[in-house]
């Protein structure tokens, strides 16, 4: 693709946020290791995804994004893979149902291991030790022996997304994400939330067409997408070594591809001119996205434009705004203005969860849900002013009924937060609350397809 680019071509470029390993034969034979082991996705799924992507930045499907934080190896478990898996299930039927749109699922599944730290190491009880960056790099357990970067860690990280990465497709095209299944997806313990009724009583009257359809001679047996779905895996592209061992050149086209995931996204700490992501993501093949925060300037976000998709390409790029329910509706509309100024195709996407961090009194971190949905508001305001489509949502979430984000219809409080608070970082939605997301998600995205096809009546 990009002239002169090699995929250790970043090595050369300015790395922040990655690890020091004190033993770099070490490393070196792990990143050899991974380097003969086989892709996790190929090259064509990489240009599928692209091919629905492009669909979105034309207004016409909408990315739906989700799942942990921060992968864990000890949180990983069938169980746990299925219920995060049948939630996006769930709200994508209620987007799609709502919209009548298609909706792309894209999961933060089968790779989201690396996370970014603020600061290189914390302290506990007058201890400094190096942060934790992951279970990917280092133990999260604060001993001295488990914050020293492991590149052993990235050939059980390698196995655990591939793990994954077969159950998810064994979900998707196996049968259980059949739509006669639509009743089945819901979770036990969402029974006390009204929006589990609302979700039953859309379900009703997805069965209802069901049936319809089958008389008319249209099943699952004739027309193979109503018993089976696509869907893709994602993470952010933090740990370059794990990553580069992982591109491949695809056989078909001589293009190079990163073959940890079908998409990849940059970071809001690690997107500034010379950085050595920018460098490695400019030059693979797969669809990439892009944190932007308050920081961003609409110049500098044309340069990185201009650099991770010089040929424009749709599908290619996927902006993803991060601003807080306060500074969204000031900050979003230059680099809206900019990008359609110089005619950049892209997907715009909100990811309402890392400007609305806070901590409660009682000294965890938490998210308010009703700050996360004044932000998707504010999200959906601005592009309609602005003439743009708000094509996607990227949310940090997971199917288990834990107490880490307060509000919701089923209210999660302060005190209630110790409960089952389980994440290996951020604290993420749980399966009620996001799926009473979706529903308000749907209303809005229902609203902004009417005025769009109003206008182009």
């Amino acid at each position: 693709m990009a002239a002169k680019w090699t995929p250790d071509s970043w090595t050369t470029h300015e790395a922040r946020q990655l690890p020091t390993y004190p033993d770099a034969a070490a490393l070196g034979a792990a990143t050899a290791e991974l380097g003969s082991y086989p892709p996790l996705v190929f090259a064509g799924e990489a240009r599928d995804l692209k091919a629905e992507l492009a669909t979105v930045a034309e207004g016409k499907a909408f990315l739906l994004q989700g799942g942990d934080c921060a992968e864990s190896f000890a949180e990983f478990h069938p169980n746990n893979i299925r219920d995060t898996f049948r939630v996006i299930l769930q709200m994508a039927v209620v987007l799609t149902y709502a919209s009548k749109l298609p909706t792309v699922k894209v999961g933060r599944m089968a790779g989201q291991f690396a996370k970014p730290r603020s600061a290189d190491t914390e302290e506990q009880g007058g201890v400094t030790l190096p942060s934790y960056r992951g279970d990917i790099i280092n133990d999260i357990a604060f001993a001295p022996e488990g914050r020293v970067p492991d590149p052993q860690r990235m050939i059980r990280a390698y196995s655990q997304a591939a793990a994954t990465q077969n159950l998810l497709r064994a979900f998707a095209q196996g049968g259980y994400a059949n739509l006669h299944q639509v009743h089945r997806w819901t979770h036990d313990f969402m029974g006390r939330s009204p929006w589990a009724k609302k979700y039953a009583e859309t379900a009703d009257r997805i069965s209802d067409a069901l049936e319809f359809m089958a008389a008319c001679g249209i099943s699952p047996d004739t027309v193979p997408q109503l018993k089976a779905t696509q869907f893709y895996t994602s993470h952010e592209a933090l740990l370059l070594p794990y990553e580069q061992a992982l591109t491949r050149e695809d056989s078909l086209t001589g293009d190079w591809y990163d073959t940890s995931a079908h998409f990849l996204w940059i970071g809001d700490r690690t997107r500034f001119d010379g950085s050595a992501h920018v460098e490695y993501l400019r030059g693979i093949g797969n669809p990439i996205g892009m944190k932007c925060g308050p920081s961003l300037e609409p110049d500098a976000l044309l340069r990185l434009l201009d650099t991770l998709n010089p040929a424009r390409e749709p599908g290619r790029m996927t902006l993803i705004t991060r601003y807080g329910y306060d500074k969204i509706e000031s900050g979003l509309p230059r680099l809206i203005r900019a990008v359609q100024r110089e005619g950049h195709p892209v997907v715009w996407s909100c990811d309402p969860m890392h400007g609305n961090v806070v901590k409660a009194n009682n000294g965890y971190k938490t998210r308010p849900f009703d700050r996360i949905l004044a932000e998707v508001r504010g999200f959906f305001a601005v592009h309609r002013a602005e003439g743009s489509f708000a094509g996607g949502i990227h949310a940090e979430m997971t199917g288990q009924n834990v107490t880490e984000c307060t509000g919701g219809a089923v209210a999660v409080t302060e005190q209630s937060l110790a409960d089952r608070y389980h994440t290996h970082c951020d604290p993420r939605l749980n399966a009620s609350q996001s799926l009473e997301l979706a529903f308000l998600l749907a209303e809005m995205l229902n609203q902004e397809v009417k005025e769009r096809r109003k206008a182009a009546a």
